[in-house]
């Protein structure tokens, strides 16, 4: 019986290639799947909180500086603030009775008087700030001496900021007529004083008694 060894030799590679295949497979089987990658984002970082910002104060200057008016400042200001902000003193200004270390504070109102206005009576000079009065005026060294504007004489009418000899002798006629002032603000119905002149004098002028 002839063998036919071609046949013997198909069979043999085919049995081979099997094994073949059938080893890979087992060798793949056997493999470790990678696992997969992970990507972790960072964290939020938490947002900081706004700063609050102060509130700007409202200041009034007026008397002898150069420019009076209404000025915005930082909170926790001081005279000396207010003072630069109006362009400085005039050549006139009593800057001896002036303490420009004196806080400030919102809706103040501070008078710089001249130095003909506090040369009949030396002023105290404050070293210490001084309390806001009820109407937000400051005190800044008027020694407590205000021109009373139903007693005074013509001479002491002028010591007023505005007020020269003809506005001082129209308050003394309107006395004459209507009788004494009942409060300050009366002194606006005396003929050339208006709300600017006024606010120049109220914190210099009472009425005493008659308030």
């Amino acid at each position: 019986m002839k063998i036919d060894l071609s046949k013997v030799l198909i069979a043999a590679g085919g049995i081979i290639a099997g094994a073949a295949l059938l080893g890979g497979g087992l060798v793949l089987r056997d493999r470790s799947m990678p696992e997969p990658i992970k990507i972790v984002p960072p964290a939020p970082s938490a947002t900081p909180l706004p700063t609050e910002t102060p509130t700007p104060i409202q200041v009034y200057v007026s008397g002898e500086v150069l420019s009076p008016d209404v000025y915005a400042l930082p909170a926790g200001s001081r005279i000396k603030q207010l003072v630069e902000s109006a362009g400085g003193f005039t050549r006139v200004a009593n800057t001896a009775v002036i303490n420009l270390a004196q806080p400030l504070s919102d809706g103040a109102h501070v008078h710089i008087p001249s130095v003909e206005e506090t040369m009949a009576t030396p002023p105290s000079v404050l070293s210490n700030p001084a309390p806001l009065r009820g109407s937000g005026e400051i005190d800044i060294g008027s020694g407590g001496n205000l021109v009373n504007i139903n007693t005074a004489a013509l001479e002491e009418l002028e010591t007023l900021p505005g007020i020269g000899p003809i506005t001082a002798q129209k308050i003394l006629d309107y006395r004459a007529v209507n009788g004494p002032f009942l409060d300050i603000k009366a002194i606006m119905e005396v003929a050339g004083i208006g709300e600017g002149k006024f606010e120049q004098i109220q914190a210099l002028i009472t009425v005493a008694s008659w308030e």
